[in-house]
Formats: C-alpha cells, structure tokens, sequence
C-alpha cells in the first residue's frame, strides 16, 4: 500500500512538473506578444499622432498662401487697373501735344509774316516740346513699371502655385497614411486584448496548478514524516518485544 501511494505521489509530482512548465512557457510566450503588441501600438499611435499634427500645419500654412496670394492679386488688379486708366489719358495728352507741335511748325513755316514771329514760337514750340518729353516719359515709366509688376507677380503665383501644390500632395499622403495607422492601431489594441485575454487565462489555470500541487506536496510531506514516525514507533516495538522474550 505505502508503494502504491508513494507510486501515486511520484506521478502527480511529474504531472505537475509538466503542466507548471508547460504553463510558464505559455506565460512567456503570451507576454512576448503583448510586449510586442505594446511597443506596436506606441509606435504606431505616436506616429498617427504626429501625421495629424503636421497635416494640421500643412492646412494651416496652406490656408496662410492663399490669403497671400488672394492679397497679392487684389493689389495687382489694383494697379492693373489705374494703369490700364491712366496710359490712354497720357497717351491722349501726348497725342495733343504731338499735334499741337506740328500745327505750331506748319503754321509758321508758311509765309514770312509768320516768320517773323518765328521768335515768340520758338519759345512756344520749345516749351510744348520739353511738355512732350515729359508725357513721353512718364509713359514709358508707366509702361516699364506695368510690365515690371506684372513680371513679379506672375513669377510669385508660380512660386506659390508649385509651394500649394506641394503642401496638397503632403495632406493626401499624410492623411492616407494617418488612416492607415489608426486602422493598424485599432488591430494592435484588439490583437493585444485578445492575448491579454489568453494570458489571463493561463494564470488562472496556473494559480490553479500552484494550489493543487503545493498542497500535495504538503500532503507528501507530511505522510513520509508520518510514515517515518510509524516505522520508528514499529522498530520500537519489535525491539521491545524481542527484548522481553530474550529475557525469558
């Protein structure tokens, strides 16, 4: 009976030998991948989190070259427009003059009554001269200065039409792959609850093994030393008895 128990004893203490460390490796396994999981999620959130900041920087600066570039237009219409009502009235002046010159010129060239007078309109004609220089002058100006403007603002709306359509490419790819990244986010959390779950489950049944083979070996324990104790009183006995019969 004693080899019986003891036989017993030795296969529960091998069973629990290999379910306690087939459930710590379990363990192991199962918090690796949570671990993983973790550090997925992290790094995947972190990353969302700083797509969705610069795709808010990247509106906001594209929100600031629009207005700059819906003033710089206001203003060049502005100047376009003054422009395009002052050259016709120089243009106009210019004309007059042009032509007051040349009746001035014909007029006195004609007879030598005129020519006599030749003095007086030579001042006259002089001064309607320095008039028209000046008209013409100011026209060119005017005229270089349009062309100028117009040259500059062109070649800024190109700059800023490559810099919004740079900006426009960085929102969509951004904010694809911020999609992207909350969906895998949202994967990683589940996939981590799912093993969290599995994990649980095995400390449960872990903490289960531990009570149930603890005690055991509690209950071994005790038994041999119990056991022992019998023998001992038994020797103790067949001694005693063996003694009293020596002794007849």
């Amino acid at each position: 009976m004693l080899f019986r128990s003891a036989k017993a004893d030795a296969t529960h203490k091998a069973y629990c030998d290999k379910e306690l460390g087939e459930t710590l490796a379990k363990k192991n396994d199962k918090q690796a991948q949570i671990d993983k999981l973790s550090t997925a999620f992290d790094t995947k959130s972190a990353r969302a989190a700083q797509l969705k900041d610069e795709v808010a920087l990247l509106q906001k600066a594209l929100a600031e070259l629009a207005k700059s570039q819906a003033e710089l237009t206001s203003i060049r219409t502005e100047e376009k427009t003054s422009y395009d009502q002052n050259k016709p009235e120089m243009e106009s002046g210019l004309h007059a003059v042009k032509l007051a010159l040349t009746m001035l010129r014909e007029y006195y060239s004609q007879d030598a009554a005129h020519s006599k007078a030749q003095g007086g309109a030579t001042s006259i004609i002089g001064l309607l001269e320095v008039v028209e220089s000046d008209f013409a002058r100011t026209l060119a100006e005017m005229s270089a200065t349009e062309a100028s403007a117009q040259a500059a603002y062109d070649q800024v709306t190109k700059e800023n039409e490559i810099e919004r359509a740079a900006k426009e490419r960085a929102v969509e790819y951004k904010t694809k792959e911020g999609k992207q990244l909350d969906v895998a986010v949202l994967e990683a959390k589940s996939d981590r609850e799912g093993v969290q779950a599995e994990l649980a489950a095995i400390l449960d049944y872990n903490k289960h093994l531990m009570e149930m083979c603890v005690e055991k070996a509690e209950t071994y324990s005790e038994r041999s030393a119990r056991r022992g104790a019998e023998i001992a009183r038994s020797e103790e006995h067949t001694s005693e008895l063996q003694s009293l019969a020596g002794s007849r």
